[in-house]
């Protein structure tokens, strides 16, 4: 069932995104249905999302998409004032059901209590989970540089600066979280579409989400992959002069890689892999399917690939499917 959304404390003439409660300074499961915390309360509490990570990997759009889900939802809180907020949650009088929380390094030296704060939250009985977003550092300083802003680890320094402490200070509780999505490449859309396939209840099944994903290897492979194929094996246009400016788009360059067999004798075991996986993952309950394809620099096979397998999928008409081309853009290198 999604979220009921009585839980917004709104008043007249409020935009949605006016009601967040602002402090001052994989496949995750589904929230319990049943009350999940301290078994002497009753407490309406089943579920508690703490969203933290990487500043400008899209914490603030993640809280926007619980927040339209009905979450009561609260930014910038450090970790113990979360601990104080979680037993106003679980008190009797409280009518909040669902929450979710941004804890992140703006908090200062209080964010390394947040570990600490989990466990107790947990060993509590409240039904807690942590949601990490990351993105690369290029990402990063990207959209820094589209925002203008300060990184706030770096008010004085470079963003890349601010992005290196900042990744220090996280490593205590990235391989803790319930949730980890990268968010590099993901347009905003296509974050909000994860996080509801991912993260939230639905009134009634939907489709399996698929997102076909290509890269380069020499920039680093995908972090959330949850099929992965390496296509380095078939011939690389890069070493063509006339193709190296063109990418997997263009038909010479599709030309050229299938023109000894072997890109149709690939096709020719991955798709059946395809036909038999997708409904497996289905019938398991899986929302969202990260499949990655990497050749060398991310512009030449793996996107042609990536596009014919999308296009495949979307030809079945029983999946919702997205594509994405992480390093397509990227100069050639000579």
């Amino acid at each position: 069932m999604k979220a009921p959304r009585t839980l917004t404390r709104r008043s007249a003439g409020k935009r949605p995104h006016d009601d967040r409660a602002r402090a001052g300074h994989g496949d995750l499961p589904k929230p319990a249905g049943e009350p999940g915390v301290r078994s002497e309360d009753h407490s309406m509490l089943v579920d508690l999302v703490v969203i933290s990570g990487f500043s400008g990997a899209g914490k603030s759009l993640a809280m926007q998409v619980f927040e339209d889900a009905g979450y009561f939802c609260v930014d910038n809180l450090p970790p113990e004032m979360l601990r104080q907020l979680a037993d106003l949650l679980v008190h009797d009088g409280s009518k909040v059901s669902r929450a979710c929380v941004v804890s992140d390094t703006r908090g200062g030296a209080h964010f390394e209590l947040l570990s600490e704060v989990l466990d107790e939250l947990r060993q509590d009985g409240v039904a807690v989970r942590l949601l990490f977003l990351h993105a690369d550092e290029q990402t990063l300083l990207t959209r820094y540089k589209e925002t203008r802003r300060r990184h706030p680890l770096a008010p004085s320094g470079t963003v890349a600066d601010g992005i290196r402490s900042e990744a220090a200070l996280l490593e205590s509780i990235r391989h803790r979280a319930d949730a980890f999505i990268d968010t590099t490449g993901l347009s905003a859309n296509a974050l909000r579409r994860r996080i509801t396939a991912d993260l939230l209840e639905h009134d009634q099944p939907s489709r399996l989400a698929v997102s076909f994903f290509s890269f380069g290897h020499k920039y680093g492979p995908p972090r959330d992959a949850d099929l992965s194929f390496d296509v380095r094996f078939l011939s690389n246009p890069h070493y063509v002069g006339d193709l190296r400016p063109k990418t997997g788009f263009d038909p010479e360059v599709v030309d050229y890689i299938a023109a000894d067999g072997r890109l149709q004798r690939f096709y020719g075991h991955v798709l059946p892999m395809l036909d038999f996986l997708l409904p497996e993952y289905v019938a398991e309950g899986k929302s969202h399917l990260v499949v990655a394809v990497g050749c060398t620099g991310g512009r030449h096979r793996s996107v042609a690939i990536t596009e014919a397998l999308a296009e495949y999928c979307r030809g079945r008409g029983d999946y919702e499917v997205e594509v994405q081309h992480r390093d397509v853009r990227r100069a050639p290198a000579h």
